[in-house]
């Protein structure tokens, strides 16, 4: 009885601290997913403002479309993968990673965020071309070399489509797997509108504006900055996945490690029940055999 007693304690002391760093680490998390979903938030009002502007300047250069703008046989796809750098998320860089599949490695090539994602390319023999490691809630400033890499890319031919391989934010409980064709430009939608909804609302914005020195020359300033929005907002709604997808899987072992306390505690109670009855008995006995 008491090795069996001392080994579920111990058992039960170890489960008890491993809950309290998964206690831990769920409120963290919950607070870098508040801080994230912030960020996006924040970045919206911009966001819009740049599509109204890109929309109405696009109509005014349709004669001549704009080289991030021309679509073009695919022969090479460049895939932006946006991973983590930590595990411990539950399925999520497993559900985003088994997306990978459909592309072809013979025609693709991969830029990638996150060890997580790094070390997924490098395992299945996929041809990296760059690894840009961000922080938990990065700036634009971080964004920029990304954009204009892939910028490069594109315009250079070395690839004739860029896609971005993220986890979206749906809620708090769902994140989905998201491919976006980034390049070429094929519609404005930056703050979840597409340029169908954003026409009306454009019209009317852009009627008060003037376009110095031409349409085209604004137009081909402003589409790099709407490539650096576009990437920088798959960003924070990964992040937001992240920590998200890590509070919910804390959660959940939280939640497993009390319930396997609770199941320790009633075998550790009955241990101790069934061996007092026994010595009960015991005493019992030998009063029946004296007496």
């Amino acid at each position: 009885m008491g090795s069996n007693t001392r080994d579920i304690r111990r058992r039960i002391k170890s489960v008890k601290n491993t809950a309290q760093i998964t206690k831990a680490m769920q409120m963290i998390a919950a607070a870098k997913m508040r801080k994230a979903q912030q960020r996006a938030m924040d970045a919206r009002p911009y966001a819009q403002m740049l599509n109204r502007v890109l929309v109405s300047l696009h109509e005014h250069t349709e004669d001549e479309l704009h080289p991030l703008l021309q679509a073009r046989p695919v022969h090479h796809t460049l895939v932006y993968l946006v991973g983590t750098d930590k595990g411990l998320c539950g399925g999520l860089n497993t559900n985003l990673f088994r997306e990978v599949q459909q592309f072809d490695p013979a025609t693709t090539s991969f830029i990638a965020t996150g060890r997580k994602a790094v070390d997924f390319l490098a395992r299945t023999k996929r041809q990296l071309l760059a690894d840009f490691p961000m922080r938990d809630t990065p700036d634009y400033s971080e964004v920029k070399p990304v954009a204009q890499f892939i910028i490069d890319k594109f315009l250079a031919g070395e690839a004739d489509k860029v896609v971005v391989l993220h986890t979206d934010f749906v809620n708090t409980l769902t994140q989905v797997p998201s491919a976006h064709e980034l390049l070429p430009i094929t519609a404005f939608h930056m703050g979840g509108k597409k340029a169908e909804e954003e026409e009306s609302s454009a019209e009317e914005a852009m009627s008060s504006f003037k376009f110095e020195p031409s349409p085209k020359e604004v137009l081909s300033a402003l589409l790099p900055f709407y490539v650096g929005n576009e990437i920088y907002a798959m960003i924070l709604n990964a992040r937001a996945s992240e920590q998200s997808a890590r509070m919910v899987a804390m959660k959940n072992a939280t939640d497993n490690a009390k319930s396997l306390i609770k199941d320790l505690t009633l075998e550790y109670n009955k241990i101790r029940q069934a061996a007092i009855t026994t010595e009960i008995l015991e005493i019992s006995t030998a009063q029946i055999a004296m007496g």
